[in-house]
């Protein structure tokens, strides 16, 4: 017994030792770098990957954030949502635009400008910051810049960057102001910021190295540690941090199962797409109630598809047209006419057309999807309409009309009256004739829920006829 007390005695403290042994372990092999990469366009879901991974990294207490990018742009809300948590980072942030042939463009150069320390790799570029291309499709053409047929548009007494109609020069110089002042902060070169942004200028790595835009251009993580170990930078709250970054220990942090759910449902195609089979969903569950499943679908559908909606920039004058066009075909299938339900689809292509209102990459709504749901609906007016017309076409199936013909079996009888069996029904009958119980007749009329009925003509009789 006295041995077995020791042995747990032991490995208690054995445990014990390698856990308080951990944390020098952990230093012995270096601080920790983290690294967040932002492929393809910025929108909601790269800012809550970024701002989630900025928050772990604070938790763990890293050396430093790698922050890679390579985006053709994106959206101007979650931009500066991703700046703003860049920012506001108590743990420096290296932006790198890598791999070789990345390119930091439009939304990707206000956050390189907006981290603590650039850098690119070999065969990247940056630039092209025009507000244009990140803040949705702003009217008017820079004075100055080439015409769709490639001339030269500008006139004498204009300045080169001076943009042609108010809008436009509100926007950019908003946005001129709001990069020269990250440039400013970091000690980069904001003459050729506030280009990128009226003359949409690019750079490429050794040329945007030369420019003062960056601070280093490396070919790999291992080697950008290197290079910036011994720096110094200024951190969220006016602190200054010496950087210790050589040999650090690198690791990926992905985005958590929010940001991909995010990633997915705010692709203006497939929120569309939710909008659509959530509205439907519900119509089918009306016009058969007790279904359940369309219902269901439909509701969830719904749901998600304005919630992706609501994350995104739209028009609501487009959203309202759909939402009348969507209206007008429900209606169309409990009353079926035509003016009703082409309206219902003309109105639908306009509020699809006019829905999104942004021109970044990656968030346009795409022609062929508007033009397969416009199909689609169509397609269901049309089955509408065949319906009623067959229905117009066809004899009778309810009412005297319907009854007219119908065999019926005589149950019991009595001089001129009785009852005969029809349809699956007992009703009460009348003739001129007399007849006999179980004796096949014909329904000839019916008058206030009593059947007319005469004899059945043989089968000879209806084949000469």
């Amino acid at each position: 017994m006295q041995t077995v007390k020791a042995a747990v005695v032991a490995a208690i403290t054995i445990v014990a030792l390698i856990v308080s042994l951990l944390p020098g372990l952990a230093e012995e092999s270096g601080p920790l770098a983290l690294t967040i990469s932002i492929d393809g366009a910025i929108g909601p879901a790269s800012a809550s990957y970024v701002k989630d991974a900025l928050a772990k990294a604070g938790e763990r207490h890293a050396g430093i954030v790698i922050l890679r990018l390579n985006t053709p742009g994106g959206l101007n809300s979650s931009m500066r949502e991703i700046i703003a948590d860049v920012l506001a980072s108590p743990v420096p942030v290296i932006g790198y635009v890598a791999p070789s042939g990345a390119h930091a463009a439009s939304a990707g150069t206000y956050i390189l400008y907006a981290t603590h320390i650039a850098a690119m790799a070999p065969g990247t570029n940056i630039g092209a910051a025009t507000p244009v291309q990140i803040g949705g499709p702003i009217p008017g053409l820079p004075s100055g810049a080439p015409d769709k047929d490639g001339k030269d548009n500008k006139k004498d007494g204009d300045h080169p960057s001076e943009p042609k109609d108010a809008m436009t020069a509100k926007a950019t110089n908003d946005a001129v102001a709001f990069i020269r002042s990250l440039a400013e902060l970091r000690g980069r070169n904001a003459d050729w910021a506030e280009k990128a942004v009226r003359e949409a200028a690019t750079l490429s790595a050794n040329g945007a190295l030369q420019a003062g835009v960056i601070e280093l251009i490396a070919r790999d993580p291992a080697e950008l540690l290197s290079l910036v170990d011994g720096r110094t930078v200024e951190v969220a709250g006016g602190k200054t941090q010496r950087l210790a970054t050589k040999g650090s220990v690198i690791e990926v942090i992905d985005p958590g199962w929010i940001s991909r759910f995010l990633a997915v449902i705010t692709d203006p195609n497939v929120a569309f797409i939710l909008l659509m089979v959530g509205t439907y969903g519900l119509i089918f569950e009306f016009m058969s109630p007790g279904a359940v499943a369309p219902g269901v679908v439909g509701t969830i559908c719904l749901l998600v598809g304005l919630y992706a909606l609501n994350l995104l920039p739209i028009n609501y004058a487009g959203l309202a047209l759909m939402l009348v066009g969507i209206a007008l075909l429900a209606i169309e299938a409990f009353n079926p006419t035509v003016v009703i339900g082409l309206g219902g689809v003309i109105a639908f292509i306009l509020g699809a057309v006019m829905l999104f209102r942004v021109e970044a990459p990656g968030y346009r709504l795409s022609w062929s999807v508007i033009a397969i749901v416009t199909a689609m609906s169509t397609g269901f007016v049309v089955v509408v309409l065949g319906s009623i017309w067959r229905a117009r076409s066809s004899p009778a199936r309810v009412g005297a009309q319907a009854m007219r013909g119908l065999a019926a079996e005589v149950l019991d009888w009595n001089e001129n009256e009785g009852h005969v069996f029809a349809h699956g029904e007992r009703w009460q009958a009348r003739s001129v004739e007399a007849f006999k119980p179980g004796e096949v007749v014909e329904v000839s009329n019916i008058v206030d829920l009593t059947l007319v009925v005469r004899r059945a003509p043989a089968a000879g009789s209806k084949g000469e006829k």
